[in-house]
């Protein structure tokens, strides 16, 4: 007996299609006006005037400056740049850890139990959260052009900038670290006769290490950057270098400065990849 070919199926249509299609117009709509009022438009960049100027300034880029008094100084200012992210992200920290004990619902009456002062931390928090959207929400570039017209040129400009805005999302990111860990090691030790604080660091703070010092390694890799670009106001570090040498048209020493950077963020990834892997 001869068995009959199957019959095709029929095709099934994809039911989110039509959604998908929907969004992907939307997007495109609200991207539109963006794009208009930008003024954006790829094409200038291959004109044959700009071309022309752009092709000339990286030709001043080759070869690179070596000479030793200007690599001593570029060195000089890369130690200087790591400093300013080192002691901006150790104060940041300074800031930011009280500020996430504050504002944190880790510790409340909800999340752990009762506590006779329950009113009172509440009514602190949201004061707290406020100083944390305040101090995250002003861009560090602000707060260095700020702190260089209050304390003059130099990197103690760059410091207290990363070490308020990297304060508060530090501090808003710490927060929500121990809101998402597990509260029932922080209960255990309660029940137990342990007070609030016993219970967060030895409950809910060794959960949530890992976590943040993984954050707290990628803000400092974050911290590397901002330092240089922070130089460009006047706050120290490469950026104050790299602005100089641009200023005065010195394409050689840009091109070294630029290539010294590069290396930085090289090194930075290589040591937070390194953090991430002991965590792990």
């Amino acid at each position: 007996m001869q068995l009959s070919a199957a019959a095709p199926l029929p095709a099934r249509r994809d039911p989110a299609a039509l959604p998908r299609l929907a969004l992907t117009l939307l997007a495109l709509a609200a991207l539109w006006p963006a794009l208009r009022i930008t003024e954006f438009n790829p094409a200038v960049l291959f004109e044959p005037g700009n071309a022309d100027t752009m092709a000339r300034f990286l030709r001043q880029f080759v070869p690179p400056a070596t000479a030793p008094d200007f690599l001593r100084l570029v060195g000089r200012s890369t130690l200087e740049t790591l400093a300013i992210a080192n002691v901006g992200i150790a104060l940041a920290f300074l800031i930011a850890f009280p500020l996430s004990l504050l504002t944190s619902n880790a510790l409340s009456k909800s999340a752990i139990g009762p506590a006779r002062d329950w009113r009172a931390r509440r009514a602190l928090r949201y004061p707290g959260r406020a100083l944390l959207i305040f101090l995250r929400g002003i861009p560090e570039l602000v707060w260095a052009l700020l702190f260089v017209r209050a304390v003059g040129l130099g990197p103690t400009a760059g410091v207290l900038a990363l070490a308020i805005t990297y304060g508060g999302m530090l501090g808003k990111v710490y927060a929500e670290i121990y809101e998402s860990s597990a509260t029932q090691p922080a209960r255990a030790l309660m029940q137990a006769g342990a007070g609030r604080l016993q219970a967060f660091f030895y409950g809910v703070l060794p959960v949530a290490l890992p976590e943040m010092v993984s954050y707290t390694v990628y803000r400092w890799e974050c911290a590397v950057r901002a330092s240089v670009i922070m130089g460009f106001v006047g706050a120290g570090g490469l950026g104050q270098q790299l602005e100089l040498s641009m200023r005065m048209l010195n394409g050689a020493e840009a091109c070294t400065i630029l290539l010294t950077f590069l290396l930085l963020v090289l090194l930075a990834d290589a040591v937070s990849a390194l953090f991430r892997r002991w965590l792990a």
